[in-house]
C-alpha cells in the first residue's frame, strides 16, 4: 500500500471485517505495512476517535464513529425515509426479510431492511455490507440491467470468491454467472437457492428507470426450507411493484441524483444513474 491515505484506509476496512479487533503484528502481516507505520496511523485513528484499544490484550477494534457517520449520511440522503414504508409493506406481504441495496460505483451495499418473520427461522445478516455479485440474488439482478460486457467486467473485478464461502449452487466460473444474468434479464427478477449461503433463497429486483443501468436493488430472502421456489414466484409481481414504486419516488431523494464519476446516459427524466460502466 502507497500513501498515508490509502494504508489509513486499508487498515479501516481490515478492521472492519474483524470485529473481534486485531493486534498490531497481525494488522501488519495482513496489509503489509511495516509495524512502526501500523502503530503510527492507529495511534492517529486513536486519537481521532476512529479505533479504540481494548484493555489488556492490545487489539484494536472499530468504534461506531464510522457506523455513526454512515447512518447520520443515509438519515440526511433521505433514502430511508422514501423506501421503509415500501420495505414494510413487503415484509408484511412476505413473511421475510426485505432489503434494499444501493449502487455507490462499482459496489451494492445493503443499507435498509425490513423483517416479516415474527417468529421461527429468521434470516437477519448485518447491515452495511457489500453483495457478492457473483452468487447473490441482489448481484444477478444488478448486472442484468449492464451490458453483458459490462456485467463480465464488473464480476470479474470482484472475483468469483472461494467457493466454501458460500452455498453449494454458487457459480464457479465467469460463464455460469453470465448466464444466471442472462436469465434474471429474460425473466425481469433473479432467483436463488442454496446460492449466496446453504439454506438460504432470494429474490430480488432492480429499482432502476427505463432503459437504464439499475440504482439500487430489492430483495426478499428467507429460509429455503419455507421460502420455496414457488413462493418466491408468486410474490414476484409485489416485488417488481415495489421496486417500481422506489424508483419512481427516487427522485426526492439525493443519494440517488448523484452522478457516477464514470458518467452516464441520463435517463428520460433527466436524472443519471448512480452506476454507470
Amino acid at each position: 500500500m502507497n500513501g498515508v491515505l490509502e494504508r489509513t484506509l486499508g487498515i479501516l476496512e481490515l478492521l472492519a471485517q474483524h470485529g473481534e479487533g486485531m493486534e498490531l503484528a497481525a494488522i501488519a502481516d495482513h496489509t503489509g505495512i511495516p509495524r512502526s507505520g501500523v502503530h503510527r496511523l492507529l495511534a492517529d485513528l486513536v486519537r481521532l476517535g476512529y479505533v479504540r484499544q481494548a484493555r489488556g490484550h492490545g487489539e484494536y477494534l472499530l468504534t461506531t464513529k464510522l457506523v455513526s457517520m454512515g447512518l447520520s449520511y443515509l438519515s440526511n440522503s433521505g433514502i430511508v425515509d422514501i423506501a421503509q414504508p415500501l420495505l414494510n409493506q413487503l415484509a408484511e406481504v412476505s413473511g421475510e426479510l426485505v432489503r434494499l441495496s444501493v449502487v455507490d460505483g462499482e459496489r451494492l451495499t445493503w443499507v435498509a431492511r425490513a423483517q416479516g418473520a415474527r417468529q421461527g427461522l429468521r434470516y437477519d445478516p448485518d447491515m452495511g455490507s457489500d453483495a457478492r455479485l457473483s452468487c447473490s440474488s441482489s448481484g444477478w439482478a444488478l448486472m442484468s440491467t449492464l451490458s453483458d460486457d459490462a456485467a463480465l467486467a464488473l464480476v470479474a473485478k470482484q472475483g468469483l470468491g472461494a467457493p466454501e464461502q458460500f452455498g453449494p449452487n454458487a457459480p464457479t466460473s465467469l460463464q455460469a454467472v453470465m448466464a444466471a444474468v442472462q436469465e434474471t434479464r429474460a425473466r425481469g427478477y433473479s432467483l436463488t437457492v442454496d446460492t449466496y449461503s446453504l439454506g438460504l433463497s432470494a429474490i430480488s429486483a432492480p429499482v432502476r428507470f427505463a432503459g437504464q443501468p439499475a440504482i439500487g436493488v430489492i430483495t426478499i430472502a428467507g429460509p429455503t426450507v419455507r421460502f420455496t421456489l414457488e413462493r418466491m414466484q408468486t410474490l414476484a409481481p409485489e416485488l417488481l411493484s415495489v421496486a417500481s414504486q422506489l424508483a419512481a419516488a427516487s427522485g426526492a431523494s439525493p443519494f440517488f441524483n448523484l452522478t457516477a464519476e464514470t458518467g452516464g446516459t441520463a435517463p428520460a427524466s433527466g436524472r443519471k444513474p448512480i452506476y454507470a460502466v
